[in-house]
């Protein structure tokens, strides 16, 4: 069965817009993909968030009651298929020909209030790569982007101050445009911002000749990042209002930055552990030690207890990664690996085929004991 927004949510069908919002609050603190780990997390919140902006709307919120999630869903994608909005947009296509406005307009005969609103600016992506010191300490980092921005010649407006202008002949100066057409429900009414003068209901004589009547230009950015101790690999930070500038003035929308962590040539990750390969000495494997181990803290020591066995895994608790906007540190898993040495003096060799001897080892000529051990391994 399809999951509808109510579902998306836990909420009962006649929920009130603040147990609504409670709901949506409670999602964005579960499935916010900065803080999850949940591999679904981004798809969850997008789903919690199309869900509040439908139920919290009045007009929405009968329109979905009345015609079911189904036929409330493809509705809304035929109406996206003849989008006409230039820049920015709402989940339901809203600022277009067709959008979500011109479904609430065939029921409800038009007036509808976000018809004409500038749209918020789009989202931008990035990527930044980061070293895995980094994501344990945390670090400030210098991002250089390019992305669009309102241009400084005309001050966003897409033309020169003072330029000539008159009335939009296409929508006679009301920034839309209306048409009437048949459909299964009856004769329904369609109402779109107006493609000629993008909703302003003027058109001007010149355009700026920097941005060419766009009102926005491509210029390099550079931001600070902040970036938090623990953070994962594929992970991303939200800047909020450093992404493409919105239309007459609305807000601009936001940087995505993902985050990439080289490979560290000592240690490797595992969610907040951190794994270590350790070389000890034959004797230190035999007789135990204790021996130094290396952090991004700085050396600790650890107990190598007797009789250690190659391939052996030893945890150093609270020494691995920092829990990301939670308390405590995972841990250190440290993998031992006995080291067979390779060139031995008359000495040392004597006294370990001694060794061997008394343990019940045969000794041949040809090899060794250490031969044999190597070979074993």
């Amino acid at each position: 069965m399809t999951e509808d927004f109510y579902d998306a949510l836990g909420v009962s069908r006649d929920a009130s817009d603040e147990e609504i919002q409670d709901a949506y609050r409670e999602a964005v603190r579960k499935y916010h993909p900065d803080v999850s780990d949940d591999p679904e997390a981004e798809e969850k919140f997008k789903k919690a968030k199309t869900a509040k902006e439908v139920l919290t709307d009045d007009e929405k919120r009968q329109m979905y009651d009345q015609m079911g999630h189904e036929q409330f869903v493809e509705a809304e994608k035929r109406g996206a298929t003849d989008s006409g909005g230039r820049r920015g947009g709402d989940p339901f296509g809203g600022g277009g020909v067709g959008g979500m406005g011109d479904i609430f307009d065939q029921f409800f005969g038009g007036g509808g209030r976000s018809r004409n609103r500038p749209q918020q600016g789009k989202d931008l992506k990035t990527q930044l790569e980061i070293d895995l010191e980094d994501a344990y300490r945390g670090v400030e980092k210098q991002l250089t982007v390019t992305r669009p921005e309102e241009c400084d010649e005309c001050d966003g407006r897409g033309h020169p101050p003072g330029t000539d202008s008159h009335t939009c002949p296409e929508c006679n100066g009301q920034g839309q445009q209306t048409r009437v057409q048949q459909t299964p429900f009856g004769r329904m009414q369609q109402t779109a911002t107006c493609r000629r003068c993008e909703g302003e209901g003027t058109i001007y004589d010149e355009t700026c000749s920097v941005c060419r009547g766009d009102g926005v230009v491509r210029n390099e950015a550079t931001l600070s990042v902040e970036i938090p101790a623990g953070i994962r690999d594929g992970q991303s930070l939200r800047m909020d209002g450093e992404g493409a500038p919105g239309e007459r003035g609305a807000r601009n929308g936001d940087l995505l930055v993902e985050i990439s962590i080289a490979d560290h040539p000592d240690f490797e990750r595992d969610g907040d552990d951190l794994k270590l390969r350790e070389a000890v000495s034959f004797p230190q494997a035999v007789f135990g030690d204790t021996i130094e181990i290396e952090t991004f803290d700085g050396p600790v020591e650890m107990d190598l207890p007797a009789g250690t066995q190659s391939g052996e895994t030893f945890r150093l608790e609270g020494k691995g990664m920092p829990r990301l906007r939670r308390r405590g540190q995972g841990d250190l898993l440290v993998n031992v690996q006995v080291v067979t040495p390779e060139n031995l003096n008359a000495e040392q060799r004597e006294a370990l085929e001694q060794f061997a001897e008394a343990g019940g080892e045969e000794i041949d000529i040809d090899q060794g004991f250490f031969d044999k051990l190597r070979s074993s391994f």
